[in-house]
């Protein structure tokens, strides 16, 4: 059954928004200078609101690997996704240092891009446009009969998620599509979750 995420989490308020359409992922991002960056504690309250059958993506950039361990003992996230260009020698550091599963983001391009994410030895591979939070898609038609689990991102929104299950990845990823104005919207968030629903049901 494919799954649904929806990451960029900014407030306590987002996560109420979360715990009524229950995403199978919540994803906070912790790489520096960006729109949607969350400190520490602000995660920790974040986490604190969501519901504890919500697994939380903490998102990084070429980050200490010292800075995901705390995250991680501290519980307030479970999962880590990389968008660093991190090479095999850090995800095998990164392995020895926490024990959760790891997504390793890609910028997909062309062929060769998609050659290189299957090669990944992370546990899921994500597909986006950029580095992430650009809100637009890359050619989609590059990532059709991919034979291994992969997040899809990069330009979903509800009126795109039935075109975009039909490339049938693990996992819908979504966060500008379902704001306004730079925040996260009920509604949009709402109307995403009914749309994996259909898919789901069909």
């Amino acid at each position: 059954m494919m799954k649904y995420k929806i990451c960029g989490l900014m407030c306590e308020m987002d996560a109420e928004y979360l715990n009524v359409v229950r995403p199978d992922y919540a994803g906070m991002i912790f790489a520096p200078n960006r729109r949607r960056t969350v400190t520490h504690e602000t995660a920790l309250a974040i986490r604190q609101r969501l519901d504890r059958s919500i697994p939380a993506v903490g998102v990084f950039v070429a980050a200490e690997i010292a800075e995901i361990q705390r995250l991680v003992r501290r519980d307030i996230i479970q999962l880590v996704q990389l968008h660093g260009q991190e090479d095999a020698d850090y995800l095998k550091r990164l392995r020895r240092a926490v024990d959760v599963p790891i997504i390793q983001a890609f910028r997909i391009v062309d062929a060769d891009d998609l050659a290189r994410a299957m090669q990944s030895q992370a546990d899921y591979i994500l597909l986006d446009h950029g580095i992430g939070g650009t809100g637009e898609s890359f050619d989609w038609s590059l990532v059709r009969n991919i034979e291994r689990p992969f997040f899809l991102a990069g330009g979903l929104t509800p009126e795109n998620a039935v075109e975009a299950a039909r490339l049938e990845p693990y996992c819908l990823d979504v966060s500008s599509g379902v704001e306004t104005d730079g925040k996260k919207d009920f509604e949009k968030i709402k109307a995403f979750a009914q749309a994996v629903q259909l898919i789901r049901n069909a």
